[in-house]
């Protein structure tokens, strides 16, 4: 029993530096250094094995969806205020609910062209690499805040 605390220590300590070594060697170090540098182009160009073309394809999409992408945030954000102002205004239940609606219809606009952007990238990539990006990235776009367009930063929430 006088040695119960100090084995219990040493074999968590043991654990940690074991779960430490696999983690290092597991992973691939480019991979590691694109989340490292929050570089969403770099870290979709190692995990979904995209070459150069693809990449710049990519890319160019991206060009071209941000503009879009920030309208749509921008209306959301519109809106959001329009409902509070409402509410605190005392507004009809009539004008709640057609502001309510407006925001809700917005979102969806939103979220299907998003969903729609996030496929085409998807059919840039191999098909397996396809598939799994989309089963990562289609989740969370119903969960967006809308507060600004997606940056697919590392650490952020979509």
């Amino acid at each position: 029993m006088k040695y119960l605390l100090p084995t219990l220590g040493l074999l968590a300590a043991a654990a940690l530096a074991v779960g430490a070594c696999c983690y290092r060697l597991s992973g691939d170090p480019a991979l590691h250094a694109a989340a490292r540098k929050g570089d969403a182009m770099e870290w979709l160009r190692v995990d979904f094995h995209l070459d150069e073309q693809q990449l710049a394809t990519i890319r160019r999409l991206h060009e071209n969806y941000s503009a879009t992408c920030d309208e749509h945030c921008r209306r959301i954000q519109e809106a959001g205020r329009m409902k509070q102002a409402l509410l605190a205004r005392g507004a009809s239940p009539a004008e709640r609910q057609a502001a309510d609606k407006q925001f809700q219809d917005l979102r969806t606009a939103c979220e299907t062209a998003l969903a729609h952007h996030v496929r085409e990238v998807a059919a840039i990539m191999s098909r397996q690499d396809g598939q799994r990006y989309l089963a990562l990235v289609m989740p969370q776009i119903t969960r967006f805040d809308h507060q600004a367009a997606p940056d697919l930063r590392f650490g952020s929430t979509p």
